[in-house]
């Protein structure tokens, strides 16, 4: 059974970091590329990052751009999405997931981050 299990959320404020991480299960990590992406409140699902299996590629949406960084540890199973200089906007609920160029086909349920003074 595959699992994909996003943590490290929580609330923080204006100008602060977070690093979430992605725990998955059930398949072999190291083959395939995982992405990040977020809900904000009234709004669609916003791509954010996708790093390759062996995480020499990495690539950013222009959304979080400069703010993020995208990496991974295949001896863990996990990803990790370090965010930096946070802003009220980001508020939102974040998703990692296998695959790429919207092509996902495994995801978790999220983990909620909250940008507030």
């Amino acid at each position: 059974e595959v699992q994909v299990v996003e943590s490290g959320g929580g609330l923080a404020q204006p100008g602060g970091s977070l690093r979430l991480s992605c725990l998955v299960s059930g398949f072999t990590f190291s083959d395939h590329w995982i992405s990040w992406a977020r809900q904000r409140p009234g709004k669609g699902l916003e791509w954010i990052s996708e790093i390759n299996p062996d995480a020499r590629v990495m690539n950013y949406g222009d959304s979080m751009k400069g703010r993020v960084t995208i990496s991974r540890d295949n001896t863990k199973n996990t990803a990790y999405l370090q965010m930096i200089s946070l802003k009220p906007d980001d508020t939102g609920v974040y998703y990692c997931m296998r695959g790429i160029d919207w092509m996902f086909d495994y995801w978790g349920q999220g983990t909620q981050v909250i940008v507030s003074s």
